[in-house]
């Protein structure tokens, strides 16, 4: 064991001599300005003294003052320094044991991020220094290196902000149509957002950009990570970045780069997009990442948590405390079972709830919160604070309900308040319509609200975040082009991204010319965006899937900060329609409550002997159980009728609807249907609906099909018919 060595604890120095501590209080951690000076509160089970450093500008590489935090209460050291205002920027020297095999890596040469930092007043610049051990030894070598010059710097803020009359929108879950997008990506070459504001917060809530949100017709905007994140070295060094966010440096600083109006005020950049979405009825949700921290494994480097207390916040393996549990597959865990940690991530979402309003989170890796000791707990602590929190009780929760652990993969697991990216759903969509056999089964499950993964709990449909594309994987224009993924711009020989893909090429990989190739194309994505959002549950888009977005078939576009990833609004005829399409296909769910049900549909009788929905057999019968196992069998539909809902709105109306007919077509040739008569309450007649009135042949002179008549579905295509009256 090695101990670094103490600073006798002097009398606080500064530049003029005239900064001083008082006391102060341990709570609110972090740093709060209260108009006379700035309270600083520091969690650290483990350490022996606290430093704090002040730099009175970026470009300063040692600090201008260092100052003891000589009170502790209990875990937390803190103190008050009167005169101090927002823009101060500061750091920590943190000492303690250097005893990696013990699990405590202290090094007080290394200036440490405060965890609790509102905003980051200067970025990391890379080097060696920012290390605790000697880069070319291994991690039991002390670094006697000085980080100062280098390492990242809180920044006190000033957090008020006119807010006016903010309201949140609170749509309702069944109503919800969530559009998932990068900050940087979404503007960052739209031609009409202002060449300043493209790549930031306030470009998305731009002028150009709230109208489209609001004409394609989603309701929640759910962001990418917004925590201020860690450029990795590896990637900077090979000319990469860390685009998507998933690599976190605070939970409580915005991320700087999006900021047009500089770093120490991204929060009020931040505030003002929210503001100005709210104002549009957009709900804004952002993903966090609170299952590990951007330091990495033991041979990371010591930036924050590691040097503040690497014993207390990291999930430590029982068998040797010199390694890490990695449950999250980035090299650590942040340990959720110490209450300090477990405190740490309950303030940052209510921060970011009260604070910053946004409307809900995205739990990146859920299935690490669930895990106090080592095995995954949907009883743990985690859930049950949440539940009893009278703030975050009311937001959006979203789980990504797996990690890369054993027992990790939670699907239909999670407590009743919480919605889930639904895997299994966007597996069996995929393989579907890529003409896999054997899915016809679990598709209809998947379709109508995945009620053997959330009925049984009593969870409603929209437990159900129902996707098929998202920022991981291919695009929706890619998963009909290409066959294999494409990721040697990443720079790692084309072996990182998930396999496999469950894709098609439509017959030639990449882009092509022929007609024939790009109607298919066509056909199948029309199919597999009406399949999401006419699903029971929540759908959730990949933003730019609208405009026909490719990445050129990368499948991980992780570190991308380029055309791979930024959206191309210069749209062709080709994609103006399909943009058209989409916002057809949303505006056609919103106006049928049939697809926004509260309740699982069900196919048993209701009091009068009529079923309110059944699967339907081409032939022109109710599907049976043999049925379902016909290979030969490509296409099938879901009769709903909308008489027979029993669900009324928020305001007590009826949700009562037409009398639709679904029809599935995967295969490659036409499939003719026999429209329901009696079944269907005996329509007059049946009409195609638009926009899924493509994927049928020419109905009959004056567009109506007779009960009982022939409809003819198109090959890999999804269309709808409405019964009409007399």
């Amino acid at each position: 064991m090695q101990t670094a060595p103490s600073r006798a604890l002097a009398p606080a120095t500064s530049v003029d001599g005239h900064l001083r501590t008082v006391p102060g209080r341990p709570y609110p951690l972090g740093a709060t300005w209260d108009g006379v000076g700035v309270n600083f509160a520091l969690y650290s089970a483990h350490a022996e003294a606290v430093e704090l450093v002040l730099f009175e500008s970026a470009d300063d590489p040692a600090p201008a003052a260092s100052l003891w935090l000589r009170e502790r209460t209990g875990p937390v050291w803190h103190g008050f320094v009167p005169g101090l205002r927002p823009g101060q920027l500061y750091g920590y020297r943190v000492h303690g044991p250097y005893d990696p095999e013990r699990g405590h890596r202290f090094n007080p040469n290394k200036v440490l991020l405060d965890p609790y930092a509102r905003a980051i007043g200067r970025p990391l610049r890379w080097d060696d220094s920012l290390f605790g051990y000697v880069i070319g030894e291994d991690d039991l070598s002390f670094s006697h290196a000085d980080s100062a010059p280098f390492a990242p710097l809180g920044a006190v803020i000033e957090s008020g902000f006119e807010w006016g009359a903010d309201r949140p929108p609170k749509v309702p879950w069944e109503d919800t149509v969530i559009y998932e997008t990068h900050v940087k990506g979404l503007t960052m070459s739209h031609p009409d957002v202002p060449e300043a504001l493209r790549g930031t917060y306030l470009g998305v809530s731009s002028e150009p950009v709230v109208e489209h949100l609001k004409a394609l017709g989603v309701t929640t905007v759910q962001l990418l990570p917004v925590h201020a994140k860690l450029q990795d070295r590896h990637l900077v060094e090979r000319g990469l970045a860390n685009y998507w966010g998933y690599n976190t440096l605070s939970f409580f600083a915005p991320e700087p780069e999006y900021a047009a109006s500089g770093p120490v005020v991204a929060a009020r950049d931040f505030k003002m997009m929210v503001r100005a979405l709210h104002e549009a009825g957009l709900e804004v949700v952002i993903d966090v990442v609170y299952n590990h921290t951007c330091e990495g494994s033991e041979k990371g480097p010591t930036l924050s948590w590691r040097g503040i207390d690497n014993l207390a916040y990291y999930k430590t393996s029982p068998d040797d405390t010199r390694y890490y549990m990695d449950y999250t597959g980035t090299g650590n865990t942040l340990d959720a079972g110490n209450p300090h940690v477990l405190q740490q991530v309950m303030d940052s979402l209510r921060y970011w709830t009260t604070e910053m309003h946004v409307d809900g989170f995205r739990f990146d890796l859920a299935s690490v919160l669930a895990r106090e000791l080592y095995d995954v707990n949907m009883l743990a602590s985690f859930f049950q604070i949440i539940q009893q929190d009278p703030v975050l009780n009311q937001v959006k929760l979203i789980a990504e309900p797996w990690d890369v652990g054993p027992g990790g993969y939670q699907v239909g697991s999670f407590p009743w308040q919480w919605t889930e990216w639904n895997g299994r759903y966007r597996d069996v969509a995929r393989q579907f319509w890529a003409g896999d056999s054997g899915h016809r089964g679990e598709l209809a499950t998947r379709f109508t609200g995945s009620s053997d993964l959330y009925e049984r709990s009593g969870r409603r449909p929209f437990a159900s975040i129902n996707f098929v594309t998202a920022h991981d994987g291919f695009t929706l224009e890619d998963l009909v082009s290409y066959e294999r993924k494409h990721n040697e711009a990443n720079g790692e020989d084309n072996r990182d991204g998930h396999e496999p893909n469950h894709s098609t090429n439509s017959g030639v990989e990449g882009p092509t010319e022929d007609p024939d190739v790009l109607a298919r194309r066509e056909r199948l994505k029309r199919a597999i965006a009406g399949t999401l959002i006419l699903s029971q549950g929540v759908p959730m888009l990949l933003g730019g899937d609208e405009l026909s977005k490719t990445q050129g078939g990368n499948n991980n576009a992780y570190a991308q900060d380029n055309d791979v990833n930024y959206y191309d609004w210069d749209l062709d005829a080709r994609e103006t329609e399909f943009l058209d399409f989409v916002r057809e296909a949303l505006a056609f769910r919103e106006a049928h409550p049939l697809f926004r049900r509260r309740e699982f549909l069900t196919s048993e009788p209701d009091a009068e002997g009529v079923k309110g929905a059944f699967w339907w057999h081409p032939a022109g019968h109710e599907m049976t159980g043999d049925d379902w196992g016909d290979e030969d069998l490509h296409g099938f539909g879901l009769l709903l009728r909308g008489d027979r809902i029993d669900e009324v709105d928020a305001r007590g109306r009826p949700r009562h609807d037409d009398t639709l007919l679904v029809v599935f077509n995967r295969g490659g040739a036409a499939v003719d249907v026999t429209l329901p008569t009696a079944e269907a309450g005996d329509p007059a007649a049946w009409v195609a609906a638009a926009p899924f009135d493509e994927a049928l042949a020419a109905p009959p002179e004056g567009g109506r099909f007779a009960p009982g008549g022939v409809a003819t579905v198109g090959p890999n295509a999804l269309a709808v018919l409405r019964a009409v009256e007399a």
